[in-house]
């Protein structure tokens, strides 16, 4: 030890050492607690028909769906809801009866909340798309692009008249 330096500068000059024998020492013990390799993320099965929606595929999105058949998804049941809902003839009914079947299998999912309130602000029912705004209000703990943009959509609709302007198509 160097007289000119207190213990405490002495000591410190070996800390990076004991920091590293202390890390090497652990490393086997935490690695021991992840035996398993992660399993390798499963595709998206939606994938393919959301890049066709990205595009504005109505019909080709609907039969991408069709393929997947997953019914028991409620991404899959908004997905299709949206499609019929922005296909160039629109099928409302079908519309509705994917979105609720969307929140029947999740109530607080925020896109099958936020497009029903567009659907019912088509219907000219704007009760019940502010009813889907208070619902998606407490499924935004600190708010989200989806409250936003229903209520937004729910102004301008008021603003006209009640009458419901559609918007571009937002990712």
């Amino acid at each position: 030890m160097n007289p000119s330096h207190p213990p405490f500068v002495a000591r410190a000059r070996h800390l990076p050492l004991l920091f590293a024998a202390l890390f090497a020492a652990a490393a086997p013990l935490a690695h021991a607690a992840d035996t398993t390799p992660a399993a390798p993320r499963a595709a998206d099965p939606l994938a393919p028909a959301r890049a066709l929606i990205a595009a504005g595929k109505w019909r080709d999105a609907i039969e991408a769906l069709q393929q997947v058949n997953a019914t028991g998804s409620a991404d899959w049941n908004n997905l299709m809801g949206y499609s019929h809902r922005k296909a160039r003839t629109p099928d409302l009914a079908a519309a509705e009866r994917y979105y609720d079947a969307a929140l029947k299998i999740d109530p607080r999912h925020r896109g099958a909340l936020e497009y029903s309130g567009e659907l019912y602000l088509m219907l000219g029912n704007l009760p019940k798309a502010e009813e889907r705004l208070a619902v998606l209000d407490k499924a935004c703990t600190f708010g989200c692009d989806e409250y936003r943009d229903l209520k937004t959509t729910i102004a301008e609709y008021k603003a006209n008249g009640g009458k419901y302007v559609p918007s571009a198509w937002k990712p």
